[in-house]
C-alpha cells in the first residue's frame, strides 16, 4: 500500500463550492518543482482545471521556486499538463461545460514518490450557503464546547 502524504489543501474551494465528485490525477513536473513541493511551497488557493484540445491542465497554481536549484528555474504560475486517462478526460470535459459546473484542484499529495492532485467536480456556492455552512459549522463548534464543559 502506497503511504500519501498530503503536501496542501484548497480549503477555499469547500468555502467556494459543493464538491459533487472527485478524481486523482498525476501531474507533469520538473525536478526543481517536486523538491519545491518536498518543502512544502505550494498554493492552490485561487487555481482551477480546464480541458484544452483533449488535454487536462491546471491553472493558477503557485509553486515557489526552488531556493538551491539551477538559474534556469520555472516560471512559478506556468500552466502544468495533469496525466488522466482520455475517458476520465472527456468525461470531466462533458461534466464541466454543465451549466455551473467547474473543475477544481481540491489537494495535492505524494503518492509513494509521485506527485498527485485531487480533482473536484464543483458547483458553486451561492452567498446565502456559505452562511448557512458558516451557521452549521458555529453551531457544531458549540455544541462541541458544551459537551466537553459538561463532561469536565
Amino acid at each position: 500500500m502506497d503511504s500519501i502524504k498530503v503536501i496542501s489543501n484548497n480549503k477555499k474551494a469547500y468555502h467556494d463550492y459543493f464538491v459533487e465528485e472527485k478524481y486523482e490525477a498525476g501531474i507533469e513536473l520538473a525536478g526543481t518543482e517536486v523538491k519545491s513541493l518536498r518543502a512544502g511551497r505550494v498554493n492552490l488557493k485561487d487555481s482551477w482545471c480546464s480541458v484544452q484540445k483533449g488535454e487536462l491542465f491546471v491553472n493558477g497554481m503557485h509553486i515557489s521556486p526552488y531556493e538551491h536549484g539551477n538559474i534556469w528555474g520555472k516560471d512559478p504560475m506556468r500552466v502544468r499538463r495533469l496525466l488522466m486517462h482520455k475517458r476520465e478526460i472527456n468525461k470531466l470535459f462533458s461534466l464541466s461545460q454543465q451549466q455551473g459546473y467547474s473543475l477544481i484542484p481540491l489537494s495535492i499529495y505524494f503518492k509513494g514518490s509521485l506527485v498527485k492532485l485531487q480533482i473536484g467536480v464543483c458547483k458553486g456556492k451561492k452567498l446565502y450557503d456559505k452562511r448557512d455552512a458558516a451557521a452549521e459549522k458555529s453551531a457544531k463548534r458549540d455544541i462541541e464546547r458544551a459537551l466537553k464543559e459538561k463532561n469536565a
